[in-house]
């Protein structure tokens, strides 16, 4: 967490690996179905359209402009028509992650590159994630949301995903590269936009007032942090910078700082192998028993009892 700001921190864990859809010459009726079960699924849509479905019955258009990020895992539809979703004959489905490569053949029939009347010109991202680090993003995003794109930008990124659809040295490295890009940009414009539903972390970042302290937090997350030293960096008062904060963020200072804190704990200690007292000293505990206390307050479960319960091997050992 330390040097790093809160959404690059929570995005650190999530990427873009072998999985890139383009030029999709799709003949209505058609449905294309995501099985890949990822944490995010992102759709770029530069040319036609159609319509997302999620499981929970939401329909959202999609047109020529917009990007989607769905957040997983459960498998969901892209179709010409929420109909076509019926339809035996219309149906293809994409899971990139395998051990070959997301390539045309293996998308039971859809071409690539050929123009016409009929074409939706797709960019498919579909992101791994390792560890739990991103988790706190997804409990702040909305199962879909939509942002439109520039039609420079979409131009842009058709022509990159063409060069990297003609399978040349490096194209599939710099097409997740491309895709991790283009989710850092999409979710920033839609947290921009959300206004009041963005979530906390992102509005204090752009508060005038806020954000010199939430920067010195994220610079020095172990640092003896105190409102009046936050408040400090800030070059307001003790008093109006706890209650800007609070009136903001939705919780009082410190109590935002152990948010953060343990939620970067529990992240060390599912993705990394340190010692508890290493982890205690990583995010600002002077000590193993008082981190362990505070851990268990919020989290439920001692630090190691939530450790063995997140390793790989959890299920077969009975842990839960």
């Amino acid at each position: 967490m330390s040097g790093v700001d809160p959404l690059s921190s929570l995005l650190s864990g999530i990427r873009a690996e072998g999985s890139v859809v383009t030029h999709a010459v799709l003949t209505q009726p058609w449905t294309i179905r995501f099985t890949d079960a990822a944490p995010l699924t992102m759709i770029s849509v530069l040319r036609g359209g159609g319509t997302l479905l999620l499981p929970d019955g939401t329909e959202r258009p999609v047109g020529a402009g917009d990007t989607a990020i769905v957040r997983g895992p459960e498998p969901f539809h892209l179709a010409d028509h929420p109909a076509s979703v019926d339809n035996p004959h219309a149906a293809y489905e994409i899971a990139c992650f395998t051990d070959t490569a997301c390539t045309a053949e293996e998308l039971g029939g859809i071409h690539w590159g050929a123009d016409s009347d009929e074409t939706t010109a797709l960019i498919v991202g579909a992101y791994r994630a390792s560890g739990h680090r991103h988790e706190r993003l997804l409990r702040a995003l909305p199962p879909l949301l939509v942002v439109e794109e520039d039609a420079e930008v979409c131009a842009w990124l058709e022509t990159a995903a063409a060069d990297a659809a003609r399978h040349s040295a490096g194209s599939q490295a710099l097409m997740d590269r491309l895709l991790d890009w283009a989710l850092v940009c999409t979710l920033r414009s839609w947290f921009d936009q959300a206004g009041a539903d963005a979530p906390s972390w992102y509005r204090g970042l752009a508060d005038p007032v806020l954000a010199p302290a939430l920067e010195a937090f994220n610079d020095r997350p172990a640092q003896a942090w105190t409102v009046a030293s936050l408040a400090a960096r800030s070059g307001v008062s003790r008093a109006l910078f706890a209650k800007r904060f609070t009136r903001l963020m939705g919780r009082p200072p410190l109590a935002y700082l152990t948010e953060c804190r343990l939620d970067e704990a529990a992240a060390l200690l599912t993705d990394t192998d340190l010692s508890i007292a290493r982890v205690a000293k990583a995010v600002g505990y002077a000590d193993a028993f008082g981190f362990s206390a505070a851990f268990k307050r919020h989290k439920g479960l001692s630090p190691s009892a939530f450790r063995r319960g997140s390793s790989p091997d959890a299920g077969a050992r009975g842990v839960g």
